[in-house]
């Protein structure tokens, strides 16, 4: 059975994505830790990141990276913050999170509730500073 970001990947489910190319896809965390928190994942579906193949693990990094820098451009904070934990979606994925402070990292904290029409500002922000980048 395919992922749930497998399933985002092919459209079957909604996400508010923020960048994407032929092998990777950013979309922002519907239980995001502050706003902007964002997931990038290979679409290829791979449980461990560890089990990647040089060239996507390689690729994904690369990618991510434009992606943070997107969205520090894109929402006020002074670092993004990387995370990769992998326990609650069986498919690699990197956390990107927007840091005021390292507290802000915390994944046991409580999450952020966003409107519907403010997760729409924000990928739209992040998805420009990409796409302008």
């Amino acid at each position: 059975m395919a992922s749930i970001f497998s399933r985002i990947v092919s459209g079957e489910i909604p996400s508010w994505k923020v960048a994407e190319d032929g092998r990777f896809y950013a979309f922002l965390d519907i239980n995001p830790l502050a706003e902007g928190h964002t997931l990038v994942i290979p679409k290829q579906e791979v449980d461990y990141i560890f089990d990647l193949d040089e060239a996507t693990y390689t690729g994904l990094w690369q990618f991510a990276a434009r992606v943070a820098a997107a969205v520090r451009a894109a929402v006020p904070c002074k670092r993004v913050g990387v995370a990769v934990l992998g326990m609650e979606v069986p498919h690699a994925h990197i956390h990107l999170v927007p840091l005021q402070t390292e507290g802000d990292m915390d994944f046991r904290k409580e999450k952020k509730q966003l409107s519907p029409e403010r997760f729409a500002e924000i990928a739209a922000a992040i998805s420009a500073a990409f796409n302008n980048a």
